[in-house]
């Protein structure tokens, strides 16, 4: 037996088949990355040690992602998700027209967004420790560029959820509970596996 088809869990009319996409350990960073992504957002002002605290996990989560994207499950990797400018834009050109293909990992979209939000997320956590240095302490740049990146984080999570949206309307798939369970609807004809 195959490693997709020992994956693939039986399905009948009123509930399809589904494979596993999304591993335990993409899913608990991603859930980890969003409570406390939210929390460290919500408290940088009023309470500075769990603040920090949030912070430190974050980057090690981040980091933690970065070595999964190397080395991880075929759908954590990079290579599995990272397309051509010009895939990206094609593919975003057809999602405004409802008919982009479905992905079984992320979509280039989704796979640009990774990106971004690990890039956002890594700025913050770096300046934010820059901030607790002796060096770089009450500097104001640093400062400036790590609340602007808290902020370009947060238009990103809008612009993810929206895309988490539009491709769930679109494929008839409810892609936060895949993000919950790990599983998707098993490839048809026409997607990306």
């Amino acid at each position: 037996m195959t490693g997709a088809a020992k994956d693939m869990e039986a399905g009948d009319v009123s509930s399809p088949a589904t494979v596993k996409v999304w591993d335990p350990l993409v899913r608990i960073f991603h859930w980890s990355l969003v409570g406390l992504f939210a929390f460290a957002f919500l408290t940088g002002d009023e309470l500075q040690g769990p603040h920090e605290t949030a912070g430190y996990v974050i980057a090690g989560l981040v980091a933690f992602r970065i070595v999964w994207g190397l080395v991880g499950s075929r759908h954590a990797r990079f290579s599995n998700f990272i397309y051509r400018p010009s895939t990206v834009a094609g593919f975003l050109g057809d999602t405004l027209r409802m008919k982009a293909r479905r992905y079984l990992g992320h979509n280039p979209a989704g796979g640009l967004m990774v990106i971004a939000l690990l890039a956002a997320i890594a700025a913050i956590s770096v300046t934010g420790y820059m901030m607790t240095s002796d060096t770089w302490w009450g500097i104001g740049w640093v400062e400036d560029v790590h609340e602007a990146s808290a902020f370009a984080a947060l238009g990103l999570v809008a612009l993810h959820l929206a895309g988490v949206l539009v491709a769930s309307f679109e494929h008839g798939e409810n892609l936060v509970r895949a993000m919950v369970t790990g599983r998707k609807r098993a490839p048809g004809p026409g997607d990306v596996s």
